[in-house]
């Protein structure tokens, strides 16, 4: 995000505490004239000197393994947070883009979802720590724009992927990659038939950028309408890598949804915006970048 809005001529302060992130991320950007990282907690306090035209709120702990590990800090930050940062988008007068998340969705009892979907989410349940903090952080920021006016708008992301991922970040493509370029088993979870729509980072990127340029409130789904299984996705990958790994079945997670796919109706007709980057076209991207990462050839 921060490098396309660098590339496209903008000035990018960039706020974070690199409690999962990690400063290679953004080493090749430092040097530029036009980028600024600040090292804060937006849950604790977001200022930010001079003008600003756009407050993209993207701070959350996304990977289950992450959140499950840090469930106070990630209530924390899609609570205070949030409230933070759209407090900066008013105090500026400026518009507020809040990545929300698929997993509003829950463990769907509609498929594919549709916005106007309320969800199926268990909220004492192990994955709530983050399902809520976004279901509360869409509440206040539609409250925001009620209440005073504030041009917010608000996208629900569909299991982005692509380089730059921590390689033991847990989630599904990380480790998979990892698994197969190091020749160990994949674990795939239950038996494999639960469903993800896997969309390529780039195509995240131009979507949330679209939603930005544009003037509306959202939520607006932003993610691939091609679906498959974890047990496919895993043999795709091992397939890509040419790798010899075994899939590993272990247990499935408690609320782990069966399935996912975004309708993008959507973002279709008011951003004019679809994914363009194949699925493999993407994996091999990403299986490239893992392999370089990881010290190996793929």
């Amino acid at each position: 995000m921060c490098e396309e809005l660098l590339n496209d001529g903008y000035d990018v302060i960039c706020v974070d505490n690199l409690l999962t992130g990690s400063r290679r991320n953004i080493a090749h950007l430092t040097g530029r004239d036009q980028f600024r990282l600040i090292r804060a907690d937006v849950a604790h306090d977001l200022s930010v000197p001079g003008p600003v035209d756009l407050v993209l709120h993207f701070a959350s702990a996304a990977s289950p393994a992450d959140y499950l590990r840090l469930p106070i800090q990630t209530l924390t930050v899609g609570s205070s947070g949030t409230l933070n940062a759209v407090e900066l988008a008013r105090r500026k007068n400026s518009r507020f883009i809040l990545a929300s998340t698929s997993e509003v969705y829950g463990d769907p009892k509609e498929h594919p979802q549709r916005e106007s979907y309320w969800g199926n989410v268990n909220p004492v349940g192990p994955r709530s720590v983050y399902d809520e903090a976004k279901r509360y952080a869409e509440a206040l920021t539609t409250a925001y724009r009620d209440t005073y006016g504030v041009d917010t708008g608000i996208v629900r992301i569909f299991n982005s992927y692509g380089p730059r991922l921590r390689p033991d970040d847990g989630r599904a493509i990380p480790t998979f990659i990892r698994q197969a370029l190091r020749g160990d088993p994949i674990p795939v979870t239950g038996d494999g038939g639960q469903t993800r729509s896997i969309c390529y980072v780039d195509d995240t990127v131009s979507g949330i950028l679209a939603l930005a340029a544009s003037a509306h409130p959202g939520p607006v789904n932003i993610g691939s309408p091609d679906e498959i299984s974890m047990r496919a996705l895993a043999g795709l990958i091992r397939d890509l890598t040419g790798s010899r790994s075994p899939i590993e079945f272990t247990e499935r997670p408690v609320d782990d949804p069966a399935v996912r796919r975004p309708d993008i109706t959507l973002a279709r007709t008011v951003l004019g915006w679809q994914p363009r980057i194949s699925m493999e076209d993407g994996l091999r991207r990403t299986i490239r970048w893992f392999a370089s990462e990881l010290g190996r050839t793929a």
